[in-house]
């Protein structure tokens, strides 16, 4: 079982900038892959990025991608989601995720082996 903690969210104003933090219970999180989905209100939730083992891989959905960086830190067991020119249809609740790999692409299109519990982020205009 692995226990995730987001934390990071807040309010910020659009084009503006937050960092999530997501921290793992196990000492074995440098062997899971790790994730951030979101879900906005009155919408599925929806795969936001995604990061190796070793972090040598990253995955992105096209809706983020050259705004927001994944990264991991696994001596700190803790996985970052930085989030720049953020926009009004960023604002959702934020969880992180985490997978055994390989996992890869799966990211795409399948649910997660672990949650966290979220994080809202609230981006006005």
């Amino acid at each position: 079982q692995v226990q995730l903690v987001e934390s990071g969210g807040g309010l910020v104003q659009a084009g503006g900038s937050l960092r999530l933090s997501c921290a793992a219970s196990r000492r074995t999180f440098g062997n899971y892959e790790m994730g951030w989905f979101r879900q906005a209100p009155g919408k599925v939730r929806e795969f936001v990025a995604a990061i190796s083992w070793s972090g040598s891989s990253t995955y992105y959905a096209d809706s983020v991608k050259g705004r927001f960086t994944i990264s991991r830190d696994n001596a700190k067991n803790t996985v970052y989601l930085q989030m720049n020119s953020l926009k009004p249809e960023d604002t959702a609740v934020y969880y992180c995720a985490a997978s055994l790999p390989p996992y890869g692409s799966k990211w795409y299109s399948s649910p997660p082996d672990y949650w966290g519990q979220g994080t809202q982020v609230t981006v006005s205009s």
